[in-house]
């Protein structure tokens, strides 16, 4: 009987039991994508990292999937989670790199910043520049989350849904307490991404007392079978790069994003937007680890 070697870490966070909660399995080689559907759901996380070292490509790869048999890709908490996890078990992944590391998520290839912070690996992962795609009417989206359109109206900003690698739906909510008060209508959410073409949904505000954030925000996402996700490395991104644009931060500025608090995983996730694209950013601690039998 076959087992692999499996991890669970908490991602964007410096704490055990706090950030989004992350398993990653060591493969030797691809399996089957049934067996990839399999453990995601067995593990029962919002997704579910299989890794391991190519050779012949001289790359860490990453593969990631969700209980509901979406492969996701980008630069978001399956990545980060994996890569720190690497750098805690101290596998020797970088070593034909050079000075730029890097690492591989299905068939796309990441750039890495690497650091240290209070013990532990800070890593930094680069998305593309933000991309604004088009606006979705307010009357939609209030529907489909429980308020209504004037608690969508902050700033006059609209509804974008923006684009650095995977295009998620801006949802700029008024204050914090509407933003604790949304509720995921699930079957409207679907409707609304498959109309508009987003795949998730990413309420946010920046009405918060703690000056210390950017902006608190939460990620619906029933599309790919999560309804509620504590930290979102590829909704951040577009988040960041949505206010630039606007004006409301300067490039080159590292600021923090709360999410998960009303799920009782609070995670930080740190973004800063370049001329080149978007840096999102974080650390991960090892919760578990352990075999698994195929």
């Amino acid at each position: 009987m076959k087992t692999l070697d499996y991890y669970v870490v908490d991602v964007f966070t410096d704490s055990r039991y706090k950030g989004n909660q992350l398993s990653v399995v060591y493969t030797d080689e691809e399996l089957d994508i049934n067996q990839y559907y399999d453990i995601s759901r067995e593990f029962g996380y919002s997704e579910t990292s299989f890794v391991n070292y190519s050779t012949s490509e001289k790359v860490f790869k990453v593969r990631s999937f969700t209980q509901a048999k979406h492969e996701v890709i980008g630069a978001g908490h399956n990545l980060l989670g994996a890569v720190c996890l690497a750098l805690l078990k101290k596998w020797d992944i970088f070593k034909d790199h050079g000075a730029q590391p890097q690492v591989m998520i299905k068939d796309d290839r990441i750039l890495l910043d690497i650091t240290e912070r209070q013990g532990l690996p800070y890593v930094g992962m680069k998305q593309n520049p933000a991309e604004i795609v088009k606006t979705v009417p307010a009357e939609v989206i209030a529907r489909a989350i429980g308020l209504s359109v004037t608690d969508l109206d902050l700033n006059g900003w609209d509804i974008n849904i923006v684009k650095t690698e995977v295009a998620h739906l801006m949802v700029p909510v008024k204050n914090k307490l509407l933003l604790q008060k949304a509720i995921s209508h699930k079957s409207l959410l679907k409707e609304a991404a498959e109309k508009f073409g987003f795949e998730g949904c990413y309420l946010f505000t920046t009405n918060h007392p703690e000056a210390d954030h950017l902006a608190e925000a939460r990620f619906f996402n029933p599309s790919i079978g999560i309804d509620e996700d504590p930290a979102t490395g590829t909704a951040a991104g577009p988040l960041a790069g949505y206010l630039e644009k606007l004006g409301y931060i300067k490039k080159d500025i590292d600021f923090k994003i709360l999410q998960g608090e009303y799920i009782n995983q609070p995670s930080v996730i740190h973004v800063k937007v370049a001329d080149d694209g978007i840096w999102v950013s974080g650390s991960s601690v090892i919760v578990m680890e352990g075999k698994l039998y195929l």
